[in-house]
């Protein structure tokens, strides 16, 4: 049905270089690897309302982006249409048809007059070439199909010329594709075909998940039949059952135009948005429907129609594009691996299976499919030597019973040939067994496959390891990589898994971090300055990290060059340090400092690498590793709290949550993220993203209450010496005030920190005193000599000597293990050694001192004095307020003088050293700062206006309201209180609620008013009266004042003045000369109702629900809001001197006396901030730890006995068990059948050998008659098929029986394995002959004869044949001399030219204990790198690659070195250039130059670092100049050329004893 892939090649090859030329976005290779990048998806075009988009970062489209789409596919994407009508002669049935079509297979009125008309005037051979033409194409858009429901596609007809990159930028730039992380290929049965309902779950299943979990896109034929159908059942099945939000399922149908049923729908000239497609099964004849379940369509013409098979060559070249482009950068990515899964399938199919495997592309055959898929099955498992003619010929006559007799001997031959050549390739084949692999998936099976397929590609050793770890981590598939990497037999070394590490972490893949922490990754020594680095430089644009990490890098002045990369600036540490203290506040210190000096910038300058892939070879990720060692020998100072605010910042959950196991100082980390996440989601414009945000932050917060509260349940000195501890991770602050910047209300309020602030509130009281007691002895300080005040110290001491009686009266161990769930922890860790206080009793002098130094004393005493100030100030402005100040008004500026010192010295006193601008942004950010502020502000402003007579009743004025202010102020003293704290916080609360009520009042009430004036008033032109009539009047009305001049009987000229002029009285209504009212009343009464309806009904019941609102909110939290506004009280009275004011002078004057003689401030602070010692603080951070271990295990144990987490887990084993059933529902049946019928066959054996010995016994018969009876194993012979193969080593050549010719249309005649050696007859035997042009004369005696022979006949041909050379390995397929240049052997010389590998200060390197060799490689553009080797010509000693790159004193020396070289190889090659009557030969020579040979560093010079520099040597090239690459490689296994040439180099180390 298909054509063959190779004859479509080349049939289009001829018209590729002319359409390069018309396409621009087509002039470059379509072998180029272009660097993808998930920012590269751009917006996509305008469609119709159920348009969808599949990429990220879409964008609302214009119909100016519609437009250049437009425009875009007329420039690119063309169509084929047929020029000249040539009548088709014979239908397929031989007869004459009545309207023949035309040659093309379209009918008459398919055509334009001018083709119709010209066929009729020349009338010669139609022609595929000259008569079709490329125009525009004019069906794309979007597709739906009718009665399907309402999925969208995209659709695009193209033609088979078209060239690969530009389908590919249609995918995804305009069709908004990701870039695919893998691309399944699946092929098989074009026509339905049964599946078996286990198998078609199977398949469904495991196509589907392995689609989801690595983003791969499915590519099919695209029509509704056969395996296509089966594919796009799989994708609606997907569609209905799945129950989260994944992925898009990607499947593109790459069809035939030319077979599409009612494609004439498609037609659109400005392409349709959307088209209804109809699918017509019934009358579709020969053609074919569109599957409707896939979601993209490219559908392919050549101009003719009926004709399948037409798309296979333009599938290949565009799955071949795709497989070359990198998934990451040039540098740092791998090319998008490629499978091929096989479904059933014909003789096309095992063609497009052999031509697949020959490019590399692994293939998973589905056994039970049917057909080939069986075949290839049957066969793949066996030796070689079974898989023979006749073995083919039983497996066609099983799974082809019907059309069996079709198969012709050679054909059969030719199978035999290819299902060799497949099976031989067994690292490509995987079959899928579905009765065998019940624990294994479809897509385990796929994935599996294509690890298997990394060491077809020259990948051995390490090298194979890391491609197979790139391939997971690339599709985030952790299963596979613990099941075939991450293996006991296959050891990774922490340094060969950093790059896959950097790739988990920017990919956001936590389930390779956890497996490669597990693997022994160190994070001290993965997380580098310089990797931190690139992780900040490959954030994504679209997160709000980024565009604040930008607006930093703006504001910085004078960048740095090395700040740069590829023109665009480069994030550098301190730029995140600034966000981090935008986003902490200005009371933590920076976490990493700025970078001054020029050397330490250049440590950092390195290259982004946008995508989470690792380097594509081994020798590029060696260098990777080497330049790590080399500049970032600094480590990081603390990598899991690194790592841990990277992923918090981007909002990475999971990343997050490992690293905060992994940290040191968790509550403090949990408080930092919880802050960091309600100021990020206040800024978030998304409001998803912000909720996400603030849910994170939540479980933060949870996270540190609860492993707090675990803490201080174990130890609560310990616990509360964490809050006051002073972190330097995290800037120098401490718990305390973490939780009060991320305004963690439930934190604050826990028992442990409000034990702490208690504790700070009584100084060296007992917590027990009396608030009486505390005022008595306030004024009558003898009393506290007194029993009536107790202090903790005694407290204490009593407390201890009860504990130590209790002690000695108890026999316990001195020491004692606690068990904390799984760990058991000495208690002499956990009891505190060095923070216990001295537990001395107080002299008298120091419980006087203990007692007005403590917060609570010293908050009484200001409350006192606060009273007596505003006593005072209220005296003065009541009695004794006078022109002249008096004493007592003196006294009172003097008392407000020293308040304004007080805001001095809070405004400068910083004892957390946190900067003069971060604590007066601290001080500012205080409303009752700001209120002593202005307070201040305003009685400076009234006293200055007191001073002068013309304004002193203005500054009395002034005075009188700023004493409004200061009792206001009076609120904050009480907010201590349990009891009016919270009423205070909900008056705070409620004046905001009624700046939203005001805003609507006052609306209303500039509505009426002005309506009123303006009806009832004319021409007013006292402002005063306009805003009474305005604002003041309706403003009454609210509190019942009812205006009666808006009704005829309120009516008064006395109350009023008709011009306007008394000052003193409204201006009166609108009247005649009569002077009666002439106001519309009936419309100023409804304005009247409504105002009063809209105001007293319905916004001052709005305003009472906001209060009772913001009542019943603040009322249930009120133990929270009032416990978390304890802690900045108690911290101010705690560092306020003890004098309250105005006796606070002296204090202020010891201060500056303290201050001007240099003498070092004692910070009276160390309450709230302690510095502990290195060796105390990381027993407590240790202890934490510990406590965090055993929080976890709580946690996990708590959520698996979650009736949700039951539920799930319930549900999941449920929908197991159901698959279970659903699969084997079948299968049990006939394998239960099987067992009972192979036991049964058993026992049969067995009796029939029981009776066959009692004959033999009986004198019946003799044994050496008695047929043999084995009862076999299975298993035993699978065993020995195994060993048997292990064993077999084939004696022929393979590479010389390639069924195509290379860089030839030729096709070789098919030679299995069994028909090579030239001793065994092969009938039928007729090979072709081919000698290129460009092989050259042979003047032989052969050559001669066959040209005769050719020529006259005269001799026999066979005869000739006979006489000439033949291949010492046996039958190639091909005679002749191909591109070979004489009959017989050709000879060719490897030249492995090597020396030792210096490092950078001319040392030999070493490796493994063995020296390194390095040796000389070439690569021609477009091709490999490989040794300077070649076949030699007539008269020649070196090949030509070998010239070009040596000159000829090079030449002459490696002449003379010619016979110190070391023979490694000589004899045959098994090249795909030999046929029967010419072959290769090579001689592979070990040329090492020692380091007295003056042409060693010739060739190419070594580097500063001692690594090759790259030589590039100008070559004309089809008279082109290209650039010949020359540089030395090191002789290793993963070295990037043949295994034939790594097999000659790994000889060469031996010899040389080197490494490899």
């Amino acid at each position: 049905m298909c054509a063959k892939t190779t004859e479509v090649r080349g049939m289009c090859s001829s018209e590729e270089q002319n359409i390069n030329k018309i396409h621009s976005l087509q002039a470059e290779n379509y072998d180029q690897r272009k660097t993808m990048y998930n920012s590269d998806v751009l917006n996509t075009i305008k469609r119709s309302p159920s348009f969808i988009k599949t990429g990220k970062g879409s964008a609302k489209v214009t119909f100016e982006e519609q437009d250049n789409f437009r425009k875009w596919i007329r420039e690119n994407i063309r169509k084929k249409e047929c020029v000249y009508f040539a009548e088709s002669q014979d239908g397929e049935t031989g007869q004459k048809i009545e309207k023949p079509p035309c040659q093309c297979g379209y009918a008459k009125e398919y055509h334009t007059k001018e083709a119709i008309n010209l066929g009729h005037l020349q009338g010669e051979k139609w022609n595929s070439t000259k008569h079709l033409r490329q125009v525009p194409t004019d069906a794309f858009g979007d597709i739906t199909f009718e009665g399907q429901g309402q999925k969208i596609g995209k659709y695009v007809r193209a033609s088979n010329n078209t060239a690969p990159m530009t389908l590919y930028h249609l995918m995804t730039k305009y069709w908004g594709l990701n870039p695919p992380h893998l691309l399944i290929s699946v092929t098989g049965g074009a026509k339905n075909f049964h599946l078996k309902p286990s198998l078609r779950f199977m398949f469904r299943r495991g196509l589907i998940k392995v689609a989801q979990s690595t983003g791969a896109w499915i590519v099919t034929g695209g029509s509704f039949t056969g395996v296509m159908k089966h594919v796009g059942e799989a994708v609606r099945h997907c569609k209905m059952t799945s129950r989260s939000k994944k992925r898009q399922i990607v499947a593109i149908g790459i069809a035939s135009w030319g077979i599409v049923h009612n494609r004439e729908s498609l037609v659109g000239g400005e392409g349709m948005y959307p088209v209804d497609y109809y699918m017509d099964e019934a009358n579709q004849g020969r053609l074919s429907c569109l599957d409707h379940n896939h979601t993209h369509f490219i559908l392919v013409d050549d101009g003719t129609h009926g004709q399948y098979g037409v798309e296979i060559s333009l599938r290949t070249q565009l799955e071949k594009y795709i497989s070359k482009q990198r998934m990451g950068t040039e540098d740092g990515g791998i090319e998008i691996p490629i499978v091929c899964v096989v479904l059933e399938g014909g003789p096309g199919t095992l063609n497009t299976i052999y031509s697949a495997m020959g490019n590399g592309t692994p293939c998973v055959i589905v056994e039970g499919s049917g057909r080939v898929a069986d075949v290839l099955a049957n066969a793949a498992d066996l030796p070689m030597a079974q898989i023979t003619v006749s073995f083919i010929q039983k497996q066609l006559r099983m799974f082809f019973a019907e059309g069996y007799d079709m198969f012709s001997e050679q054909e059969i031959i030719s199978w035999t040939k290819k299902i060799q050549d497949i099976v031989r390739m067994r690292e490509l084949l995987t079959v899928f067994r579905s009765e065998k692999s019940r624990n294994d998936e479809l897509d385990v099976a796929i994935l599996q496959a294509l690890l298997k397929a990394s060491s077809s590609r020259g990948h051995q050793g390490q090298e194979k390891l890391d491609h197979q770890l790139k391939l997971a981590v690339a599709w985030n598939r952790v299963d596979i990589a613990k099941i075939n990497i991450f293996t006991d037999d296959k050891h990774w070394k922490p340094a060969h898994l950093h790059q896959a590490m950097f790739a988990a972490l920017v990919g956001d893949k936590p389930g390779f971090v956890e497996l490669f922490l597990e693997n022994g990754v160190n994070l001290r020594e993965f997380l580098s300055p310089e990797t931190l680095v690139r992780l900040y430089n490959n954030i994504p644009p679209y997160t709000l990290l980024y565009k604040k990490l930008q607006k930093v890098m703006e504001c910085e002045k004078q960048p740095q060059i090395s700040d740069k990369v590829d023109g665009k600036r480069k994030v550098l540490l301190h730029h995140v340090s600034i966000v981090l203290q935008e986003l902490l506040g200005e009371f933590t210190g920076p976490l990493y400092k700025q970078l001054k000096d020029t050397q330490e910038r250049k440590m950092f300058s390195i290259s982004p690498i946008k995508i989470n892939i690792l380097p594509s070879a081994p020798q590029d990720m060696q260098r990777t590793y080497s330049q790590e060692s080399e500049i970032c020998e600094e480590e990081a100072e603390d990598p899991e709290r690194d790592l841990f605010i990277w992923a918090i910042l981007q909002k990475r959950k999971d990343l997050a949550s490992i690293f905060w196991v992994q940290a040191m100082d968790s509550i403090d980390s949990s408080l930092v993220a919880c802050k960091i996440l309600k100021k990020m989601s206040s800024e978030e414009n998304d409001t998803d993203l912000s909720e996400e945000m603030e849910e994170l932050a939540q479980e933060y917060e949870d996270r540190a209450i609860g492993l707090f509260t675990e803490c201080y349940r174990k130890h609560t000195k310990r616990a509360q010496k964490m809050l006051v501890r002073v972190s330097s991770t995290w800037g120098n602050t401490t718990c305390l005030r973490l939780a009060l910047e991320a305004e963690s209300q439930r934190f604050m309020a826990l028992g442990g920190v409000q034990a702490l602030l208690t504790k700070i509130w009584w100084g060296e009281l007992s917590v027990d005193t009396n608030t009486w007691q505390v005022v008595l002895c306030l004024f009558l300080w003898p009393i506290i000599y007194s029993n009536l005040i107790t202090f903790r110290r005694d407290e204490e001491r009593k407390k201890k000597k009860l504990s130590s009686d209790r002690e000695l009266n108890t026999n316990s161990p001195v020491t004692e293990n606690l068990n904390f769930g799984q760990r058991a922890i000495s208690q002499t860790v956990l009891l505190p050694r060095s923070d216990d206080q001295d537990t001395k009793p107080l002299s008298h002098w120091q419980q006087l001192k203990a007692f007005y130094t403590s917060p609570v004393v010293v908050f009484y005493w200001n409350v006192v004095a606060y009273f007596g100030f505003l006593w005072l100030f209220s005296y003065v402005l009541l009695i004794d307020f006078q022109t002249q100040p008096s004493g007592k008004e003196y006294f009172l500026y003097f008392w407000l003088s020293t308040l304004v010192c007080e805001e001095i010295r809070q405004l400068f006193y910083d004892p957390g050293g946190f900067g003069f601008r971060s604590k007066a942004l601290l001080y500012i950010s205080s409303t009752w700062n700001r209120m002593d502020v202005a307070a201040i502000l305003l009685f400076v402003v009234g006293l200055i206006c007191r001073c002068f007579p013309a304004t002193f009743y203005e500054g009395r004025i002034i005075l009188c309201l700023d004493f409004i202010i200061y009792c206001i102020r009076v609120m904050h003293i009480f907010t201590v209180s349990k009891t009016l704290g919270p009423k205070i916080i909900m008056v705070q609360m409620m004046m905001k609620d009624i700046f939203f009520f005001l805003f609507l009042l006052l609306l209303a009430m500039v509505a009426y008013g002005v309506a009123k004036q303006g009806i009832l008033i004319y021409n007013e032109q006292r402002l005063d009266w306009i805003f009474q009539g305005v604002v003041y009047q309706p403003y009454q009305m609210i509190f019942g004042e009812i205006l009666t001049d808006v009704s005829f009987s309120g009516f008064d000229l006395s109350q009023c003045t008709v011009n306007g002029t008394d000052p003193y009285k409204p201006k009166c209504p609108v009247h005649d000369s009569n002077n009666d009212p002439i106001f519309p009343e009936w419309l100023t009464i409804i304005l009247l109702c409504l105002y009063m309806l809209f105001t007293n009904i319905l916004l001052l019941n709005l305003l009472i629900a906001m209060f009772n609102y913001t009542f019943q909110l603040i009322q249930d939290n009120t133990d929270k809001i009032w416990k978390f506004q304890r802690y900045p009280l108690i911290e101010e009275y705690y560092c306020r001197p003890p004098a309250p004011p105005p006796f606070i002078v002296f204090s202020h004057i010891f201060l500056l006396i303290e201050h001007a003689t240099q003498r070092k401030v004692k910070r009276k602070h160390k309450k709230f901030k302690k510095q502990l010692d290195d060796k105390e603080e990381a027993e407590l951070l240790t202890w934490e730890a510990i406590i965090k271990e055993n929080y976890l295990i709580k946690q996990k144990r708590n959520q698996c006995q979650s009736l949700n987490q039951q539920i799930s887990c319930t549900m999941e084993k449920v929908d197991a068990v159901a698959e279970i059933i659903d699969v084997n529902r079948e299968g049990n049946k006939v394998e239960h059948r099987i067992s009972h019928l192979e036991e049964q066959m058993t026992q049969s054996m067995r009796a029939l050998n029981w009776i066959m010995n009692t004959l033999i016994e009986k004198n019946f018969g003799s044994r050496e008659s008695a047929p043999v009876l084995v009862i076999s194993d299975s298993k035993n012979k699978e065993d020995e098929i195994e060993d048997e193969e292990k064993d077999l080593k084939s004696l022929c050549h393979v590479n010389a029986r390639s069924l195509m010719y290379p860089d030839t249309n030729i096709q070789r005649y098919p030679v299995p394995d069994e028909k090579v050696p030239w001793e065994i007859k092969f009938d039928g035997y007729a090979p072709p002959t081919y000698t290129a042009e460009t092989a050259g004369e042979d003047h032989s005696t052969g050559l001669s004869k066959l040209k005769t022979a050719s020529k006259d006949g005269s001799q026999d041909r066979d005869a000739v044949q006979e006489s000439l050379p033949q291949n010492p390995k046996g039958r190639t397929g091909l005679g002749g001399r191909g591109k070979l240049c004489c009959f017989g052997p050709n000879h060719a010389v490897d030249p492995i030219i090597t020396r030792l590998k210096r490092n950078s200060d001319n040392s030999p390197a070493v490796k493994c204990g063995k020296k390194v060799l390095e040796f000389l490689v070439v690569r021609y553009p477009g091709e490999d790198w490989t040794l300077p080797a070649g076949v030699l010509h007539h008269g020649e000693t070196f090949p030509k690659k070998m010239k070009v790159i040596l000159n000829p004193k090079m030449l002459n020396m490696f002449q003379k070195l010619r016979e110190e070289a070391v023979e490694v190889f000589r004899g045959y090659v098994d090249d795909s250039q030999n046929t029967d009557n010419a072959w290769i030969e090579t001689l592979a020579l070990n040329f090492h130059l020692k380091e007295d040979n003056p042409f060693i560093n010739t060739i190419t010079s070594r580097g500063g670092s001692g690594i090759s520099r790259q030589m590039k040597i100008p070559l004309m090239v089809d008279g082109t100049v290209q650039q010949l690459s020359v540089q030395w490689q090191v002789v290793e296994q993963g070295v990037p050329v043949c295994i034939l040439y790594k097999e000659y180099l790994q000889k060469v180390a031996e010899s040389h004893s080197a490494h490899f």
